[in-house]
């Protein structure tokens, strides 16, 4: 047991230093690579880097369907989402000091991922996510990328004589898959030595899942937006959490909704849901009080909603 134990606690410090150098390569060649293809931060943000983050998500809700254990899709992508914007932009926004935006994106963005939670609450009213609202959100989806060509194609029209686009560096492709590749396998060897090392510790499986689903899965958006925001690439660092909740959301509950229902829990809907949609509407709060920045109170009002959801939920409506 001790050597099982020892074996795990060296997989998990070995798999979070893979994790965050690996953000560092996958940021960095991510944001020059777009630079050479002409493609604004904010817009990268909220497509490459928030889908490539969110695919442990996707996975996990995807794989659940195919198994038939739909029955964690639904809590698992709200509590990711609450976590992404109420944890993640919090500990950022906290460690960095500041997270600026601009209002363009925030309203577009911002809007997209209100919207989708929005239409997420109101098809868990009907019971279990069916057919008719995966088709929905995959097509609400689909109208979402074709705002963001457009917002990418206007960013293009503004900027073309502006600076010489640089020859598609093949070099930094590499890098950035190789990042992201060893993000993927980095965080799956987290997430499983972490769960491994609580289950040894007889931690309750109520809190294992909440932590180990919600937050496990989200560990590339938390790394990827650190990095970010301490680097200074702002629009980067949100355009990734609100592109990856509209993805989590639309995608990671559209698509396995169209194998199987999703079936809701009554705390997802009466709880869960509306507190995503709480501390959704709190950021745009928060940055426009802040002259569109996320300042470091903000990110300290942020943890704190999320403490209480996380006490609430596991010690008050069990």
């Amino acid at each position: 047991m001790l050597e099982r134990v020892l074996i795990l606690i060296v997989g998990l410090v070995a798999s979070l230093i893979l994790v965050i150098k690996s953000a560092d390569v996958f940021v960095d060649n991510l944001v020059e690579l777009g630079s050479s293809l002409g493609i604004s931060e904010v817009i990268l943000g909220v497509t490459a880097s928030a889908i490539g983050t969110s695919l442990p998500e996707f996975g996990s809700a995807l794989i659940a369907s195919l198994s038939g254990s739909t029955d964690i899709g639904v809590g698992c992508v709200i509590g990711s989402n609450i976590w992404n914007i109420a944890g993640i932009l919090g500990i950022s926004a906290l460690v960095a000091g500041v997270i600026e935006t601009n209002a363009d994106g925030l309203k577009r963005d911002f809007s997209a991922t209100l919207i989708t939670g929005l239409i997420l609450l109101f098809f868990m009213f009907f019971g279990n996510i069916g057919k008719i609202a995966a088709l929905v959100m995959v097509l609400t989806y689909a109208i979402y990328l074709w705002r963001l060509i457009k917002a990418q194609k206007t960013y293009s029209d503004e900027n073309s004589g502006k600076n010489e686009r640089e020859p598609l560096d093949l070099k930094r492709l590499v890098l950035t898959v190789l990042g992201f590749s060893g993000l993927v396998i980095g965080c799956r060897i987290l997430v499983y030595s972490g769960v491994e090392l609580a289950d040894i510790a007889g931690i309750p499986a109520m809190i294992m899942g909440l932590f180990t689903l919600a937050i496990g899965t989200s560990i590339p958006e938390l790394v990827v937006t650190l990095s970010s925001a301490v680097k200074g690439l702002h629009e980067l660092s949100i355009g990734t959490i609100l592109g990856s909740n509209t993805f989590n959301i639309l995608i990671g509950i559209g698509v396995p909704a169209l194998i199987a229902p999703v079936p809701v829990e009554r705390l997802s809907l009466t709880f869960d849901a509306p507190v995503m949609i709480l501390v959704t509407v709190l950021l745009v709060l928060l940055i426009r009080q802040g002259d569109m920045k996320l300042k470091r109170t903000g990110g300290i009002v942020l943890l704190a909603v999320y403490i209480s959801y996380v006490v609430m939920r596991l010690f008050v409506l069990v």
